[in-house]
């Protein structure tokens, strides 16, 4: 038979058991950070590109709905971002580094390289820190 001691802490014990089992179950996967990711870079490539300093003017001309343009590639944003990530997963939670960008788009127009640390657990996914990485001095 159990001591009282031990008694008065099981249901304790089975409760951390149950919360732990309960963010193993709802720690989010890659599909949901890939889809997660898609909608926040499409956000992300809203404001860069369609806002008045987006686009060079020629672009601006020929491009007739940036907003929807960018929004229809969502999905293509998104696995993108999970080639570019990598997973480190803790079980009850994960975190994804990401590191995108840095190519040239057109003449003129380059996309800077972005990195973000995501966290991904009880089946929320939130973007932890961002930033846009600078290339090197090459002197």
């Amino acid at each position: 038979m159990a001591t009282p001691a031990v008694q008065g802490r099981l249901p304790w014990v089975l409760t951390a058991l149950a919360l732990g089992g309960l963010l193993v179950a709802t720690n989010p996967d890659e599909q949901d950070f890939q889809d997660f990711a898609g909608t926040y870079l499409v956000e992300l490539a809203s404001e860069e590109l369609c806002g008045s300093d987006g686009l060079p003017l020629a672009a601006r001309l020929v491009i007739q709905n940036c907003p929807q343009l960018v929004r229809s590639q969502g999905q293509a944003l998104g696995r993108l971002a999970a080639a570019s990530s990598r997973r480190y997963n803790f079980g009850l939670f994960s975190l994804y580094s990401t590191r995108i960008g840095g190519m040239d788009l057109m003449p003129g127009l380059s996309v800077p390289r972005y990195r973000a640390l995501t966290l991904a657990g009880a089946g929320q996914l939130v973007v932890l820190q961002t930033g846009i990485e600078t290339a090197p001095d090459p002197s």
